[in-house]
C-alpha cells in the first residue's frame, strides 16, 4: 500500500504466507502509482530485428570502473549510452536518442575476485571497463542501456542496466537518514542518489487540503536534505521524486512515504512528524522500564510463546470495544487473556513473540470500514458445513484480520491495532503494550518482515535498488512478492537501522526474522552485533539481552548462495543466532506440511497405531519410526552438529551423519541457543488439528488430548530453545485450517475463557484447503472429536507442568555444546531398541568431585522417558540400575492422575511408564 496524495489506484493486497513461499517463481513489474513526466516507448521496439531489448535490464554496472554483461562482442564495439529525459528507444537503425554516448572495452581478465564475490549470480558474465575519466554520477540520474555493435556499426544488442553495484560503490552513506529533531528545527534527510529532483509536501492534517508549504530539497552526494521550522513537528508529510523507473522506461514522479517514517496517517498516504523522544509519547515509567526487564541470564533460559494481537481480545467480551483487537487489550489486567499470560509466565514461558505489528497491508487502519458477519448467523450451521468459510471468504479482504507478513512501512505500529490510527496513539499505545507485558513477566519479540515489500515506497525512491532482480532485470518473487536485496548496502543498512530503532524506541527485546535464509548471513551478524552494544547508560537499553532468531529456509534465488552466503539453517551457525528446527517438528508429527496430511510420525501413531494411510510394509515403516526418534534424539540435543550418538544401527554417529529423508543432515547448529525447536506455529495446522488429522479416527478425544501434551513434552524438555504456538496449551483448532492468514477472527479464534476449542467451526476456507475436504468434512461431523472444557482445563495444566519441570533444574537449560555432549545421553538405542520410546539422561556433577561441574543444587541426575505408544512400556537398562531416581514432584502433585503411574525399580534399572506419557524422574541430591 504505497503513500501518495494523487488520487491514484491502491496496490492490490498481496498474500504472503508460508505455504505459497515454496510455489513456482513469477515475475511482475511493481503496481507503480506514479505520474510519467516522459514516455520513452518507441513502438518499433518489439519489432527490432536485435536480441535485445530496453524492457531488460540484462547488464549490471557493479562498480565505477566496471560494467558486467553477458554479451559477446567479437570484432565488434561496445556502448554505454544515457538520456537524461527517458528518450532511449530501440529500432530497426539502432538505439536513439541518446545525450552521452560512451565507448566501453572488454576486459579479457573478466570480472575481478571482488565483484565475483559480491554478485555471484553474474560471475561468468564478461567485463567490460568504463573510460577512468567518466564521471558516473550524473549518468546515473538517466535512463542508462549498453549496446554493442557488428564491425560494420549495425546494432546487434542492447538492454538496460542494472545499478545496484556502482550505487554502492559511490553513494554508500552512514550519516543521518529520515527526520531529526532539535530545540529549533526539523530536518528531513533523504537517500535517492538516482533522482532528478525531490520535493517535500507539509500537510497539517492527515488527510485533505493543501499543504501548508512544498519545499524542493537539495543534494549532496545523493542525499537530499532540508530544514524547517520546529513548527513542523506534529505535521505530516509526503515526498514527490522525480525518477527514472527501469519497470517503465519512463521518468516518473512519484509521491511516497519517507523509508525511515516513524508516524503516519490513517489512510497510509502521509508520514507523521513525530519525535519518539518527546515526553508526551512516552508512557509513566517508560525511560525506567530497562530496570523493570524480567530477568534473564542467558538465551538458554529463553522460552517463547507465538501470538497474533487481535487474536490476544478479538474474543473476549470481557474486554471493552475500544481495547479490544489492539494494543490497550495487553494494558487490562484481569482479561481471560491477561490472567492467562500471567499464568504461563509463572511457569516459565519468557518471551512473547508477537507476529508482524509493523504497518503492513490487507487491513484497513480505519476500524469503521471493517466489515464482519455476525457470529450468531456462524453458529447455526453445522459443523462440517461449507457456509462459515463462504460468508467468512467473501469479505477477508475487507475484514480486520490478517497475519500481517505484508508490509509497507517497516518502521512504524500498525495502526489498525491502535485506538486511533492518526497521531501519535499507535506509538504511546505500542509502548503501553511492551510496559504491561514486560510487567506480567515477559519480555516482547517482534516479528519483522525485512525479506520482502508488500508495495512501492524505497522502491519508487531509488527504483531499481532495494528489490532484488533476476537476470533479466524483473523482480525475484519467490517470498511471495518484491524480494529485498540485502547484500545491497543501503538495504542492509535500513533493516539494521530499523532494528536499533525498535530496540531503542519501543524497547523490545528480541526479534524473529520472516524468512531469515532471503537475508544474506553478514547482515543478520552486522544487525546481531549493533543490537548487542547498545547499553542501559547511552540508550536505556541493554543489547546484550536482546535475541535473534528466524526462519533459516533455502531456496528460490537464494537457494546454495545464489546471491551471496545467506542466513540459512546451514550458514548461520557459530553466529549465535537461532533457526527454527522442521527437522523435530517432521519426526514428531510425520510427514511434512507439504506432503500427505496423514503421514503419521512419532507422536501420532506411525507403526505403532496405524491410520489407514499407505505407510509401506512394516519392513518400511519399522525403519522410518526408528530414523524419526533418531532425528528427535539430536533435536532433543539441540540440534548440535558434533553431538555424537548411537543411532538406529547401533552406529556411533554425529547429529550432522543423521540424515532426514531428502539426505540432508539433521544437525546444523554449533551451540544450544542456535536451536529454536518446535512443533507448530501460526503456519499450517494448529498442534491439535494435525494430531486429530493423522491419528485413526476411532481414538478417543482424551488420547488426542494426551498426544498434544506428548509433542509439547519433548519440546519442552529439550536442550536449545522451545518456541509454542498460542493455543498449544489449550487444543487450539482452526477447523483444521492449514494457511488461516486471512480467515478473519472466526477460524482464529482463540478462547482464554478455556470454554472452547474452535474446533468444528466449519469446513476451512476453500483456496487453501478444499482437496482436503473430503478428509476433513467426517471429522468435522463427529461430535466426539471436539474437547470439552474439562480437557482444555486438563490441558493448561499439564503444559504449566511441563514448563516448571524445564525450569525446576538447569540441566535442562545447558549453555553450551560442551556441556550438552558431556551430560546428555540418549539409552534405548540401536537395533534392539524398544519402538516408540525414548530415553534420555541428564547428568551433573558433584561439588569438591572431580569431573562434571555440579550445575544443579537440587537434582545430580535426571532420566526423560518418552512413551509414544498407546499402551504402557518398560525399559530396563544396567546403566540405569541403583539410582535414587523417583517421579519429578511436579509430576507427583499433577492433576493427571496417567502419569503417577510412572514407576522406577532402581535394582533391575527398570522403568514402567504409561501409555503416551512423559515421565521425568530426578535423583535429589543427599538421598
Amino acid at each position: 500500500m504505497p503513500l501518495y496524495t494523487s488520487p491514484l489506484p491502491t496496490a492490490p493486497t498481496v498474500n504472503c504466507h508460508f505455504p505459497r513461499r515454496r510455489g513456482a517463481r513469477v515475475f511482475r513489474k511493481p503496481n507503480l502509482q506514479c505520474s510519467a513526466s516522459s514516455l520513452s516507448m518507441s513502438a518499433e521496439e518489439s519489432a527490432s530485428t536485435s536480441q535485445g531489448s530496453l524492457l531488460y535490464s540484462r547488464a549490471f554496472w557493479v562498480s565505477e570502473s566496471i560494467i558486467a554483461w553477458n554479451v559477446y562482442v567479437g570484432n565488434g564495439s561496445c556502448y554505454l549510452l544515457a538520456s537524461k529525459t527517458a528518450a532511449l528507444s530501440l529500432t530497426s537503425d539502432g538505439i536513439l536518442g541518446e545525450d552521452v554516448k560512451v565507448k566501453l572495452e572488454e576486459d579479457k581478465h573478466g570480472l575481478p575476485e571482488n565483484v565475483k564475490e559480491k554478485f555471484p549470480h553474474i560471475k561468468d558474465y564478461r567485463a567490460f571497463n568504463v573510460p577512468p575519466d567518466l564521471d558516473a554520477k550524473p549518468l546515473l540520474k538517466c535512463q542508462l542501456a549498453v549496446a554493442t555493435f557488428n564491425s560494420d556499426g549495425r546494432c546487434s544488442d542492447a538492454t538496460g542496466l542494472q545499478l545496484p553495484g556502482i550505487l554502492d560503490d559511490l553513494f554508500s552513506y552512514n550519516g543521518p537518514l529520515g527526520a531529526l529533531y532539535s530545540k529549533q528545527s526539523v530536518s528531513l534527510y533523504l537517500w535517492a542518489p538516482t533522482a532528478q529532483e525531490v520535493c517535500v509536501c507539509i500537510y497539517k492534517d492527515p488527510s485533505g487540503g493543501s499543504p501548508l508549504e512544498v519545499v524542493q530539497l537539495e543534494e549532496f552526494n545523493g542525499v537530499w536534505s532540508t530544514k524547517g521550522p520546529k513548527s513542523w513537528e506534529g505535521c505530516y508529510y509526503v515526498y514527490e521524486v522525480s525518477v527514472y523507473h527501469p519497470s517503465t522506461l519512463r521518468i516518473e514522479k512519484c509521491y511516497a512515504n519517507d523509508p525511515y517514517a516513524r508516524g503516519l496517517s490513517s489512510d497510509g498516504r502521509r508520514t507523521l512528524l513525530v519525535n519518539l523522544d518527546s515526553d508526551n509519547i512516552k508512557p509513566e515509567g517508560w525511560d525506567k522500564l530497562v530496570d523493570e526487564k524480567p530477568d534473564i541470564l542467558s538465551f538458554s533460559d529463553i522460552s517463547i510463546y507465538e501470538l497474533h494481537i487481535k487474536d490476544f481480545s478479538a474474543s473476549d467480551q470481557a474486554v471493552h470495544p475500544e481495547f479490544r483487537d489492539g494494543y490497550l487489550a495487553f494494558t487490562l489486567q484481569d482479561s481471560a487473556g491477561a490472567i492467562h499470560l500471567k499464568k504461563l509466565s509463572n511457569a516459565g514461558i519468557t518471551h512473547v513473540h508477537l507476529l508482524p505489528a509493523f504497518q503492513f497491508a490487507g487491513v484497513d487502519d480505519e476500524k469503521e470500514n471493517w466489515k464482519s458477519v455476525d457470529p450468531e448467523v456462524l453458529e447455526k450451521f453445522p459443523s462440517d458445513s461449507d457456509e462459515q468459510q463462504a460468508l467468512i471468504t467473501a469479505i477477508q479482504n475487507d475484514d480486520g484480520y490478517n497475519w500481517g507478513y505484508n508490509p509497507v512501512l517497516w518502521g512504524v505500529p500498525k495502526g489498525s491495532y491502535a485506538s486511533n490510527a492518526n497521531g501519535t496513539y499507535r506509538a504511546i499505545e505500542f509502548r503501553k503494550m511492551v510496559q504491561a507485558l514486560n510487567r506480567f513477566g515477559l519480555r516482547v519479540v517482534l516479528d519483522v518482515v525485512y525479506n520482502h515489500l508488500h508495495g512501492s515506497g524505497p522502491i519508487d525512491i531509488v527504483p531499481g535498488y532495494y528489490l532484488r532482480r533476476n537476470a533479466d532485470g524483473f523482480i525475484e518473487h519467490s517470498t511471495c512478492v518484491n524480494n529485498t536485496a540485502s547484500e545491497h548496502f543501503m538495504v542492509e543498512r535500513i533493516i539494521v537501522d530499523d532494528l536499533l530503532h525498535w530496540a531503542v524506541d519501543y524497547k523490545v527485546d528480541g526479534f524473529r526474522f520472516d524468512l531469515m535464509g532471503h537475508i544474506m548471513r553478514r547482515t543478520m551478524v552486522k544487525a546481531k552485533d549493533a543490537l548487542c552494544s547498545l547499553t542501559k547508560e547511552r540508550d536505556g537499553v541493554d543489547g546484550s539481552s536482546i535475541y535473534i532468531y528466524g526462519e533459516g529456509w533455502d531456496f528460490g534465488e537464494v537457494a546454495n548462495n545464489g546471491r551471496g552466503i545467506n542466513a540459512s539453517q546451514f550458514n548461520i551457525h557459530g553466529t549465535g543466532i537461532g533457526s527454527f528446527n522442521d527437522r523435530i517438528r517432521d519426526a514428531i508429527l510425520g510427514g511434512s506440511p507439504f506432503g500427505h496430511p496423514l503421514q503419521q510420525g512419532f507422536v501420532t501413531g506411525l507403526l505403532l497405531q496405524p491410520n489407514g494411510h499407505d505407510h509401506g510394509p512394516e519392513a518400511v515403516a519399522e525403519p522410518m519410526l526408528a530414523e524419526s526418534k533418531d532425528h528427535i534424539q539430536v533435536g532433543m540435543a539441540a540440534n548440535l552438529r558434533d553431538f555424537v550418538l548411537t543411532n538406529c544401527e547401533g552406529k556411533e554417529v554425529k547429529g550432522s551423519e543423521v540424515l532426514t529423508y531428502g539426505g540432508t543432515p539433521v544437525a546444523y547448529t554449533l551451540c544450544p541457543t542456535e536451536t529454536i525447536n518446535y512443533v507448530s506455529a501460526h503456519d499450517n495446522e494448529t498442534l491439535f488439528d494435525i494430531v486429530s488429522l493423522k491419528t485413526p479416527m476411532e481414538i478417543s478425544v482424551e488420547e488426542r488430548c494426551r498426544i498434544n501434551h506428548l509433542a509439547t513434552s519433548i519440546i519442552a524438555l529439550a536442550q536449545g530453545i522451545p518456541f509454542f504456538h498460542s493455543g498449544d496449551e489449550i487444543l487450539r483448532s482452526k477447523s483444521l485450517d492449514r494457511d488461516s492468514y486471512n480467515s478473519g477472527d472466526w477460524f482464529n479464534r482463540l478462547d482464554f475463557t478455556y470454554s472452547s476449542n474452535n474446533w468444528g467451526v466449519g469446513l476451512p476456507p476453500k483456496e487453501k484447503n478444499e482437496k482436503s475436504w473430503p478428509l476433513f468434512k467426517p471429522r468435522l461431523a463427529d461430535p466426539s472429536f471436539k474437547p470439552q472444557k474439562s480437557h482444555i482445563i486438563a490441558a493448561v495444566e499439564n503444559f504449566s507442568n511441563l514448563l516448571r519441570i524445564r525450569y525446576s533444574s538447569p540441566l535442562f537449560r545447558l549453555r553450551t555444546a560442551n556441556a550438552i555432549q558431556e551430560r546428555v545421553r540418549f539409552h534405548n538405542t540401536g537395533p534392539s531398541l524398544v519402538p516408540g520410546v525414548i530415553v534420555m539422561s541428564i547428568e551433573d556433577g558433584h561439588e569438591g568431585v572431580p569431573g562434571l561441574s555440579q550445575l544443579d543444587p537440587i537434582y545430580s541426575y535426571i532420566v526423560v522417558i518418552v512413551n509414544a505408544c498407546p499402551t504402557e512400556v518398560s525399559f530396563a537398562s544396567p546403566y540405569l540400575q541403583a539410582r535414587t531416581l523417583q517421579l519429578h514432584p511436579e509430576q507427583v502433585m499433577s492433576t493427571d492422575e496417567i502419569v503417577k503411574r510412572s514407576m522406577y525399580n532402581a535394582s533391575a534399572g527398570c522403568f514402567t511408564v504409561p501409555p503416551r506419557t512423559t515421565s521425568v524422574f530426578v535423583e535429589p541430591r543427599g538421598v
